[in-house]
């Protein structure tokens, strides 16, 4: 197909108002500091909008434009971009463009569906309150019947809110082989099982995943869990992400508050794994907060609160800045609402290759001097620097 054929077509299905939602990623130039763009239709004073929301390193930017305009903006940014999802009411069209700028147009029928324009509408969540999964019904989430148990509701938004980052990374997973992951401190494993689900259930992939956790109990009742809900290829072990060593390639690591420096254990195995895909959230960052020494920053240090909150995000601003030093797009997003915990910074890292941008690392070296900071996750990449 050519390009000006691909636009056309996209123009006339967006004009007809069919757009459910949209997905445009890949840019062609590492500069470009806008990563992904999403799109959605809405309705804002009784005007139909399309939303263009851009990813950018570390912001998300928001665009409300008339549908004309709107058109004009879509076809402008193929220009820029190499990939793209569209869902519409009655089909899904992935798009692919080469280097010359030839169209690979890939579409496939889905059931119908419905355009949400309220523009504040009620959460869409991923997995639905009233459709039984099996591994929430197991897991005590939800009742037989579907309906999420109202203790368990802060723990079903959470696990959507997981999966929409999963969903976020489905282009920087292989398609034509076996997908491998690896869950390093899967505990309960609610994450570890709704991975899988959406996945291997919901998206079709061919894949192995592994949680990995000390506590031999909860091991052993997950495990049962998945042999029971006949979860192939999911496995749950017994072990410590230091002294895991079954592997040489790893395609997604996920480490959920793993404490201290464990999770920079888990961040460094994954970067020499070369995973393409890291999601991590930390717990209990002491390893700063007993190095730093900062005159310069003694009004806020002197209080102990501010101190451990301090040297919390710096240390996964530091985490952030190393994985971005050797070639991951990194960015620090919030994971659930402030309200529920404390421990909702989540590290979303995606291999791209991209070298560090001019000056970056001095600017990194001199932030650490200023605090006096000797990263465990620095000396562990090493060789990558």
């Amino acid at each position: 197909m050519e390009l000006q054929t691909m636009q056309d077509q996209l123009t006339e299905r967006l004009l007809q108002q069919q757009l459910v939602s949209a997905t445009i990623s890949q840019p062609r130039l590492k500069s470009n500091d806008i990563k992904r763009i999403k799109l959605k239709p809405v309705e804002i004073k009784k005007e139909y909008l399309i939303q263009f929301e851009y990813q950018h390193e570390h912001v998300l930017k928001h665009e409300n434009l008339p549908l004309e305009e709107a058109a004009s903006k879509l076809t402008s940014l193929f220009n820029d971009f190499r990939q793209a999802m569209f869902q519409f009411t009655d089909e899904k069209v992935q798009i692919q463009l080469s280097k010359k700028f030839k169209v690979s147009w890939k579409t496939e029928q889905t059931v119908e569906k419905k355009v949400e324009l309220s523009h504040n509408r009620k959460k869409q969540y991923l997995l639905e309150d009233g459709i039984p999964y099996p591994f929430l019904v197991r897991l005590g989430v939800q009742s037989p019947d579907g309906k999420v148990k109202k203790q368990k509701y802060d723990k079903f938004r959470q696990i959507n809110r997981f999966i929409e980052f999963i969903d976020d990374s489905l282009a920087y997973l292989p398609q034509d082989r076996t997908v491998r992951i690896l869950d390093f401190g899967s505990g309960k494993s609610y994450l570890t099982f709704a991975l899988y689900h959406y996945l291997r259930i919901e998206k079709g992939l061919d894949l192995r995943v592994t949680g990995l956790d000390l506590k031999k109990e909860v091991i052993e009742e997950c495990q049962q869990i998945a042999e029971d809900l006949r979860y192939e290829q999911l496995e749950f072990l017994v072990g410590d992400i230091n002294d895991y060593n079954e592997e040489s390639a790893v395609d997604m690591v996920v480490t959920l508050h793993a404490c201290d420096v464990a999770t920079d254990m888990a961040l460094s195995r994954a970067v020499k794994w070369d995973a393409k895909v890291i999601l991590s959230v930390p717990c209990c960052q002491h390893e700063l907060n007993s190095q730093i020494d900062a005159p310069e920053l003694g009004i806020m240090l002197q209080h102990g609160l501010i101190k451990e909150r301090f040297s919390a995000l710096a240390t996964d601003s530091i985490r952030a800045e190393l994985l971005s030093l050797v070639g991951y797009e990194t960015q620090l997003m919030e994971f659930i609402d402030m309200e529920h915990t404390p421990k909702n910074i989540l590290i979303r890292a995606y291999k791209t290759g991209r070298k560090p941008a001019v000056g970056q690392f001095e600017r990194y070296k001199q932030f650490t001097a200023l605090l006096s900071a000797k990263p465990f996750l620095e000396n562990e990449l090493g060789e990558y620097l």
